[in-house]
């Protein structure tokens, strides 16, 4: 095996790899990247069993092979080289690094011991806006259930051209509050359902975020079969397992009419909101929310035996009745945070039903939480 190739490719195939390498403690072979080299392309691997990434390497080839090495080694000694071009080789078991009169060996092991990534059955096609797809990723898994006690909640709901949207709908829920956008499909039109690994979706925003190709290219290709998914961008492909199970019907909880609905600004809401955040009991984390239609206002306001109490009012747009809600404050402003439109329709039927928010005059996103019951 030999191959040179500059160091800014090989840092950023790098950094598109290591995102789950090491990640397998009994199983050290997986802390391994895996480099394969043929006569027309350098591809580096990783696997952690449920994901597995393959990288195209933008290189020039002189010999064949293949061989696996520690990918936070190779990672951080590639960091340290000064010289711009790196030819890379085997003598036995050793991968040589070679920099201008720098010539660097790290053990490593027989490429055989590797685990072969399967190979999808692409059942299901779509193509999808990458930058839209990313930031559609990162509005929803903020919901997600944080452990594995109900599977399927532990995921992401991804509906292709189900009744509810001709293109893709995701959302996620851990019960106390929900996430849903609808994302434009630029190409396919199978109607199909499945739960995507939160540990998946976020590698597939970290893919994105690190690949170079907005200008070369602007979709993510999306490759869907029963119990698995593949995605290729860029120089970029990854494949991951599905959840078994099927996803709640969560569209039951989405409130059709609100009783009181008031057009607050975000940037305000979210200030006034950390504020009250200060002076709330720990793990209960109350936030109360208050609509005055006369005053036209929103007064925010908590109380903690340990740290005081604090209370303020933010001018609002109410229409509707008089209504108050409480909230946990940390849930309430993860969705917050994901709206970046300069106004946010807060709506709400009573204290004990759940409430949303959703951009001014953008409907393609809601945040859903269920109240505190007092």
């Amino acid at each position: 095996m030999l191959f040179t190739c500059t160091k800014e490719n090989l840092i950023t195939a790098l950094q598109l790899v290591s995102g789950i390498t090491g990640k397998g403690v009994n199983l050290p072979i997986l802390g391994n990247i895996l480099i394969q080299v043929t006569d027309s392309k350098v591809e580096l691997i990783a696997t952690d069993l449920e994901i597995g990434i393959k990288i195209h390497l933008r290189a020039k080839v002189e010999a064949e092979g293949s061989f696996t090495v520690p990918g936070k080694t190779f990672a951080d000694f590639v960091n340290l080289v000064s010289e711009e071009q790196i030819d890379i080789s085997i003598e036995g078991n050793e991968l040589i690094v070679k920099a201008g009169s720098s010539k660097t060996k790290i053990k490593g092991t027989p490429a055989d011991e590797f685990p072969v990534l399967p190979e999808i059955e692409e059942k299901h096609h779509f193509l999808i806006d990458a930058k839209a797809f990313k930031k559609s990723i990162s509005n929803v898994a903020i919901a997600s259930a944080k452990n594995d006690i109900r599977p399927e909640l532990s995921g992401i709901y991804f509906g292709f051209f189900t009744d509810r949207h001709k293109g893709l709908i995701l959302a996620a829920t851990d019960s106390y509050r929900l996430a849903e956008k609808k994302v434009n499909v630029e190409q396919g039109d199978t109607q199909f359902t499945c739960i995507v690994p939160a540990k998946t979706v976020n590698e597939i925003a970290r893919i994105i975020s690190l690949n170079k190709q907005e200008k070369e290219e602007t979709n993510v290709r999306l490759w869907l079969s029963d119990n698995q998914i593949a995605i290729r961008y860029g120089q970029a492909e990854m494949t991951s397992r599905l959840i078994d199970g099927t996803y709640p019907n969560y569209s039951q909880i989405i409130p059709k009419e609100f009783k009181s609905k008031a057009l607050v600004p975000g940037s305000s809401l979210v200030q006034k909101v950390k504020a009250a955040s200060l002076f709330t009991t720990t793990g209960i984390n109350a936030v109360s929310l208050k609509l005055h239609t006369q005053e036209q206002t929103l007064s925010i306001s908590s109380t903690s035996t340990q740290t005081g109490e604090h209370k303020s009012e933010l001018m609002a747009n109410v229409d509707g009745s008089d209504n108050g809600i409480v909230l946990n404050h940390k849930y309430f402003l993860d969705g917050l945070n994901q709206i970046e439109s300069e106004n946010i329709s807060f709506r709400m039927n009573s204290g004990d039903t759940p409430c949303m928010i959703v951009p001014d005059e953008d409907e393609s996103f809601l945040y859903i939480v269920m109240p505190i019951r007092q």
